[in-house]
């Protein structure tokens, strides 16, 4: 018996699937559009909208959840929740979307640049390292 399977795989194991979309969702936080395939766009729209909206609940609760998602990168996280949540306040979901470009001339795989909706105004995040210098 077929049975369905939750989202795409993307030839590649949980893992390393999970580390992908982690570094898509961070590349699209700080740059604000990115350039990729149409399958993995389409595969992580659904969690940075699931991102933004833990991010605009603003409890610690919710920091924890996006600081998990994200594999702990501080950066990219204090971004989210200030800058990428405040410029979101009235919209409930739809946060991104896809704007096809030309196939890929090796593949020839459909490309698409993912970018935010509403222009993102960046304010100035230091950056918080998560590794201590010992002297």
């Amino acid at each position: 018996m077929n049975k369905r399977t939750f989202g795409t795989k993307l030839s590649r194991e949980r893992s390393s699937r999970e580390l992908l979309f982690v570094g898509l969702v961070e590349n699209l936080v700080l740059h604000g559009r990115i350039k990729t395939t149409k399958a993995k766009a389409k595969a992580i729209i659904g969690l940075i909208d699931r991102l933004v909206v833990l991010a605009k609940k603003d409890t610690l609760a919710s920091k924890r959840q996006v600081l998990k998602r994200l594999k702990n990168n501080k950066n990219v996280s204090t971004m989210l929740w200030t800058d990428v949540a405040k410029t979101f306040v009235n919209r409930p979901s739809g946060f991104t979307r896809i704007i096809p470009l030309v196939a890929r001339k090796g593949d020839l795989a459909k490309m698409v640049r993912l970018e935010w909706v509403e222009v993102i105004i960046k304010k100035d995040v230091k950056n918080v390292s998560t590794k201590t210098k010992r002297s």
